[in-house]
């Protein structure tokens, strides 16, 4: 197999995309500017285009709510992106779908990258790259903490360079721009999308990670299966030095739930996590608090083992309710699954970044029993339909962590990910014999 390459110089097209992503971010299920720009492109190269309303079936969790969708809303129409493709999105249903058939017969084989980020205000220090080069978030209070900017950007590169080896290919190419990973809210919302049946090579990808620079791990053995829970609980309030016995006090329900959470045992069977992010409750001193909110998770290490613990946690807001006779009100607003790589996979893109001569290094396959991923949906329903997915990573060096204010990529990474993904159908061709 000759190794494709893509010119050094169109780093800089990749680094004009993705610092312009960057500028603009938008949180899950309002990236209407972010998918507008993406389905203009992709349209403009010759892909099928579906957006918004066109790609998400399931429902959809953790919708912000209708303010802020308006601001994100009118960010896009002051930018001037088309009518067009903001018809076909609303809260709640952004994402691009870009499919292109070839008319020959062979294998589909899809990519997803993630578009949304992060509700975080991005570091203005001077040492800052993107504050620096003058790339900053212009959103304030949201930022691409997370790296989504690189990775829409390495489907945006992939798409186009796909398009100049066009007659070498066969099959179908299916290119998924998937909305609101973060919160793993997006990828259960579009996976019952028909435009997604029948793939039989399913490739999804991170950078960062705390994988080193000039690495790639080809397939990783499955993220933590999470539910991500809001909580809501109801009282009564009462004047705490009057007629406390009146109150039915929503904080202390809240505390013991919160007691009662981190005190669930570890399972015998893998690695188990919960946390409780947040917590408010009370209006005053003197007063029984009747209202309390709280923002939790769990993680396991199999989808097996979050499902235990899941039920769990039900069984305490249940008793928790009983107890201090209040009502609890229990909201699932984001989940994913534990899913493999599959090993055959993993080989083909393995194989295939080791022609990539700009590497230091290829894993073929790695434990990363780490965080969770809604890419795991889409994998399931690959697989389930007798497909293969894998999860790939690309090493890079960071300015800070990941959802961190300064975090930051190095740029010439996207070009490494992309010449590996833009050769994965030829790998996968000769593995095949087939003849294009």
């Amino acid at each position: 197999m000759n190794f494709l390459t893509v010119e050094k110089n169109y780093l800089q097209v990749l680094s004009a995309w993705r610092r312009d992503f960057h500028q603009f971010p938008e949180p899950g299920w309002l990236e209407f500017r972010t998918s507008a720009i993406i389905a203009e492109k992709l349209e403009a190269l010759g892909y099928d285009v579906y957006v918004g309303k066109e790609i998400v079936n399931g429902v959809s969790l953790g919708v912000p709510g209708k303010e802020l969708a308006e601001v994100f809303y009118n960010k896009a129409l002051d930018n001037n992106v088309s009518s067009k493709w903001l018809e076909k999105m609303e809260a709640g249903k952004t994402g691009v779908i870009g499919i292109f058939d070839t008319g020959i017969e062979g294998p589909t084989i899809g990519y997803r990258v993630d578009i949304d980020a992060l509700p975080i205000l991005e570091s203005s220090d001077e040492k800052h790259v993107p504050q620096k080069f003058n790339f900053r978030s212009q959103n304030e209070g949201f930022m691409h903490a997370c790296g989504h900017d690189s990775h829409a950007t390495i489907g945006l590169g992939l798409a186009d360079q796909l398009m100049k080896v066009k007659d070498k290919l066969c099959g179908k190419i299916v290119l998924i721009f998937q909305p609101a990973e973060e919160g793993v809210r997006g990828g259960s919302a579009i996976v019952s999308s028909p435009l997604l049946d029948n793939i039989d090579y399913l490739c999804a990808l991170h950078i960062g990670t705390g994988v080193p620079k000039g690495t790639f791990v080809a397939g990783v053995d499955g993220f933590l299966a999470t539910s991500k829970f809001d909580v809501t609980i109801r009282g009564v309030a009462a004047h705490s030095g009057v007629n406390a016995e009146k109150g039915k006090n929503a904080l202390l329900a809240s505390a013991q739930a919160v007691l009662a959470l981190h005190s669930l045992p570890p399972h015998s069977e893998g690695v188990a996590r919960v946390n409780v992010g947040t917590l408010e409750a009370g209006s005053g001193r003197n007063i029984i608090p009747s209202i309390a909110k709280m923002q939790l998770e769990i993680r396991g290490e199999t989808t097996a083992i979050n499902d235990f613990y899941e039920e769990r946690v039900h069984q305490i807001f249940n008793g928790i309710a009983a107890m201090y006779d209040v009502q609890v009100k229990l909201d699932k607003v984001g989940y994913a699954l534990s899913i493999p790589s599959d090993q055959q996979l993993a080989r083909i893109l393995n194989d295939t970044a080791k022609l990539q001569q700009s590497l230091n290094e290829v894993i073929e396959y790695k434990n990363f029993k780490a965080g969770s991923e809604d890419a795991t949906f889409l994998m399931q329903k690959v697989q389930q339909q007798g497909g293969l997915a894998c999860y790939s990573i690309i090493g890079t060096n960071l300015a800070a962590g990941h959802h961190h204010e300064e975090f930051d990529i190095e740029e010439e990474d996207m070009l490494f990910a992309l010449e590996i993904w833009l050769n994965v159908p030829f790998k996968i061709y000769e593995e095949l014999k087939v003849n294009a």
